[in-house]
């Protein structure tokens, strides 16, 4: 069982930047494609950024392009998502999650989740 725990959300003013962190626990880190995805009050859960396995290939939701940057370090074992510019908007509990190889929008696709952690951008 691949247990993910994520780290570094918190509150900020909009405008600001936060780096959200996730360390799957898992020995096989580089096969592994990782996503983030959040989930606003009283919203689906909706596809923020993800990345493939070696980093060479990433996709963004429309709404963070420009905004956020997804990468990996393998030698770390650990996923990152940095967050410049946040909005109000971003606020939402943002969630880590891992598939095997390539990275999809699609959050059925991912078998292991995070438990999540609380983004909060005041205006």
């Amino acid at each position: 069982q691949v247990q993910l725990v994520e780290s570094g959300g918190g509150l900020v003013q909009a405008g600001g930047s936060l780096r959200l962190s996730c360390a799957p626990s898992v020995r096989t880190f580089s096969r592994y494609a990782m996503g983030w995805f959040r989930q606003a009050p009283g919203k689906v859960r909706e596809f923020v950024a993800a990345i493939s396995w070696s980093g060479g290939s990433t996709v963004y939701a429309d709404s963070v392009k420009g905004r956020f940057a997804i990468s990996r370090d393998n030698a770390k074992n650990t996923v990152y998502l940095q967050m410049n510019s946040l909005k109000p908007e971003d606020t939402a509990v943002y969630y880590c999650a891992a598939k095997e190889w390539i990275g999809t929008t699609n959050e059925n696709d991912y078998t292991f989740w995070g438990q999540g952690t609380q983004v909060t951008v005041s205006s």
